[in-house]
């Protein structure tokens, strides 16, 4: 279930996040630029607020540049010194200030671990956003292609991690987090997806649409299985929705934004209808699919299981090859069902 909201031993700074962005079903964005946005208007929105961005020589890369610009007196340069640069975060967010430290997934989960582990024994209140997560990556190759960001940081007991389906949803996120207590991680891939829509082609997390911490969203109807997916993989998950209802099956398509502090209810609900498979960019391990084969175990739940993830280092290519490559694309998604209702 969700954790409890953290105590800090501090004061929390007042924020004003400023009005949502809404990005039409026609935009093509990514999810960093949506941060990148969010984080500027926050900085306008509370001109006399102490705020800290973080970067370590990849401002272009995660957006932090539009701030920059704008705010060059909250833009800290830190160059190639991650380790510090998680330090220095950690120590100015319980100083008053609100502390944004930006990084690749490499850099800012894998290479600086124990940083964040001294900043969880510490209680801070860090906002720390990864861009560049998983195969999502790909020409840059498996060296960059962090796919244990999940595994790494649920380790941590003060860290609360959320993985936004898409650049809405990115926003209200980063907003969300601007103003409540504690240590969290927000973590997105690098390329362009699409705006997530309900069936209706409206925005799914658009105008009136708040984010909750743990709330497992429904993306498409279905009692023939559910499928819970996060972060890139949701879009794929409802190419997949629409190539199976040809078929006459109807899944329940789930968006995880908080794959490790699960939605029980959500677990219970899908568990009902015979089938569950998980589907993430993730080490297949220790991600999405243990948080929810944990779930159903816990639960005393035993419906027909499958989790679809990374099994393998990635190599180097576009996104959908490298996800081809680990049987991950939607018509994979779409062969693992089938399968699993003729077994169910």
């Amino acid at each position: 279930e969700p954790s409890d909201p953290v105590q800090l031993s501090f004061p929390m700074p007042d924020v004003d996040t400023g009005k949502p962005r809404t990005y039409g079903p026609d935009v093509s964005t990514d999810n960093r630029s949506a941060f990148g946005n969010a984080l500027l208007d926050i900085a306008e929105a509370n001109p006399s607020l102490p705020m800290a961005v973080l970067d370590c020589d990849l401002a272009p890369s995660v957006k932090t540049d539009l701030l920059w610009k704008k705010h060059p007196h909250r833009f800290f340069e830190a160059g190639v010194q991650e380790h510090s640069t998680a330090i220095i975060a950690g120590a100015l967010s319980v100083n008053g200030v609100l502390t944004f430290f930006a990084d690749f997934g490499v850099f800012g989960v894998d290479e600086t671990f124990n940083q964040h582990r001294l900043s969880d024994i510490n209680g801070t209140n860090l906002k720390l956003v990864c861009t560049h997560l998983g195969l999502d990556v790909g020409e840059d190759g498996k060296t960059h292609q962090c796919i244990d960001y999940l595994g790494v940081l649920r380790n941590l007991y003060g860290f609360k991690i959320i993985i936004p389906a898409d650049p809405n949803q990115t926003d209200r996120a980063i907003r969300y987090i601007a103003k409540t207590p504690g240590n969290f991680l927000v973590g997105m891939g690098r390329s362009k997806v699409p705006i997530i829509s309900d069936e209706q082609g409206r925005p799914l997390f658009g105008e009136g649409y708040e984010f909750e911490y743990g709330k497992v969203d429904l993306v498409r109807e279905g009692n023939d299985g559910v499928v819970f997916a996060m972060g890139p993989m949701v879009y794929r998950a409802i190419q997949a929705w629409e190539m199976l209802r040809e078929r006459g099956v109807r899944v329940r398509v789930l968006n995880v934004p908080c794959p490790v502090d699960l939605d029980r209810e959500a677990v219970r609900q899908a568990a009902e209808t015979g089938l569950v498979v998980t589907y993430e960019d993730h080490h297949i391990d220790t991600g999405l699919g243990s948080s929810v084969a944990l779930a159903l175990a816990e639960e005393g739940l035993s419906p027909k299981f499958v989790r679809m993830g990374i099994r393998t280092y990635g190599g180097s290519g576009k996104p959908d090859e490298l996800f081809a490559s680990q049987g991950l694309s939607p018509e994979d998604l779409v062969r693992t069902v089938l399968d699993a209702l003729g077994a169910k």
